[in-house]
């Protein structure tokens, strides 16, 4: 099993490196391609993916919700390896598809890689990585309500984006813009709930 991916370049160069193998790329081998030692890229590459062409088909920001909630719940266990259901692993993108969303965000990758490294780095272990996977698992929920309106889920996916970031790059002080985009994007959906319909 390979070590976890340590930058955003890395999760792309892993989503690269799993579609290679085929026209296609299952889930499952996506999450081998991440490795077992760090939680980040469970977080951060499902909630990026939205933020491409991948988040315009219908229903699939609120599968890679789902699938952001199942890590979320894993991580708050303590579990090392994540677990998906054999159905589930076998999910499928075009090559074409991942390619188009890695080559969409190698830009903002690098600009990410250069802005954030190793600050407090306590803000991102032991109980922290529980309380920002329990954070990631309410976000991932408000998903598929806001899913009917236009790029709203895009608040809760930036909010889990950066905890995930955080938590890969080992940078506690993003942790903490993290925490800060987490109730933005609550008061985001607060206010889409409060709007007449």
């Amino acid at each position: 099993m390979p070590d976890a991916p340590s930058k955003v370049a890395d999760i792309l160069d892993r989503l690269d490196d799993a579609a290679d193998d085929g026209s296609s790329v299952s889930l499952g081998a996506i999450v081998d391609a991440f490795g077992a030692r760090g939680y980040g890229p469970f977080l951060i590459a499902p909630a990026l993916l939205v933020l491409t062409p991948l988040g315009a088909i219908p229903a699939v920001p609120s599968l890679l919700a789902a699938l952001i909630a199942l890590f979320s719940i894993q991580m708050t266990l303590g579990r090392d390896q994540m677990w998906l259901p054999e159905r589930v692993k076998k999910w499928s993108v075009s090559r074409e598809k991942v390619d188009a969303s890695t080559d969409k965000l190698r830009p903002i990758a690098d600009r990410l890689d250069r802005l954030f490294h190793g600050r407090l780095e306590w803000l991102t272990e032991g109980p922290a990585v529980r309380i920002a996977a329990t954070a990631c698992a309410l976000l991932a929920l408000t998903v598929p309500p806001l899913e009917l309106l236009p790029f709203a889920s895009a608040a809760p996916m930036a909010a889990i984006a950066a905890f995930g970031l955080a938590l890969t790059v080992k940078d506690g002080a993003l942790m903490l813009v993290a925490i800060g985009l987490m109730i933005a994007a609550v008061a985001v959906g607060l206010g889409f709930a409060a709007t007449p319909g």
